[in-house]
């Protein structure tokens, strides 16, 4: 079938082919140049902490339910919380019907795992960057069910959920927790 190509073409042929065929390989998933996937299989795996449930009904030591009330526009009808681990605490706000409006979760820990707590709450693939209060970071987005306004700084991360679409009333009580606590 080739027979009857000489030598001088068939050198043409090769030197047009050949890099051709490298631009190719070059387009196609073995020659891909992106190397995120091969960089984030090197990095350890952060065991992230579920998020504590509610274990006793009692008032917020952090945040006061009128705050609440003004921040999401609904009634407080009662407030469950988790403080049995101090470095991950959790208040439950609800509605006076039982149902959830928001909660409020403060971690204190490590870097790795308060970054890793926002952005599972908050993918930075899907969520919009936050920087509110100042010095820290991470992402607000609305959900399926409200919104949410997670932020860290250092090891500390506080992550807000609300039954609102408006992600506003996430990060008002957002702010009033780290000036609450201090942080």
């Amino acid at each position: 079938m080739f027979i009857w190509l000489t030598t001088a073409p068939m050198r043409r042929v090769v030197l047009i082919l050949v890099p051709a065929l490298g631009l190719l390989a070059a387009c196609g998933p073995l020659g891909s140049s992106d190397t995120s996937a091969s960089t984030d299989a090197n990095q350890p795996t952060i065991n992230l902490p579920t998020i504590p449930p509610p274990a006793q009904t009692a008032s917020c030591s952090f945040l006061k339910s009128t705050t609440v009330e003004d921040a999401n526009g609904q009634h407080v009808g009662s407030v469950k919380i988790n403080e049995s681990d101090p470095s991950d605490r959790v208040c439950y706000f609800y509605r006076p019907d039982g149902g959830l409006q928001m909660t409020v979760r403060v971690y204190s820990g490590t870097t790795d795992v308060a970054q890793g707590l926002v952005n599972k709450a908050a993918p930075t693939s899907s969520a919009s960057p936050a920087s509110e209060p100042t010095g820290w970071s991470g992402g607000y987005q609305s959900t399926s069910s409200g919104a949410v306004y997670a932020v860290s700084k250092g090891g500390e991360a506080v992550i807000v959920t609300t039954n609102q679409a408006q992600t506003i009333k996430a990060r008002v009580i957002t702010e009033d927790t780290v000036t609450n606590l201090g942080l």
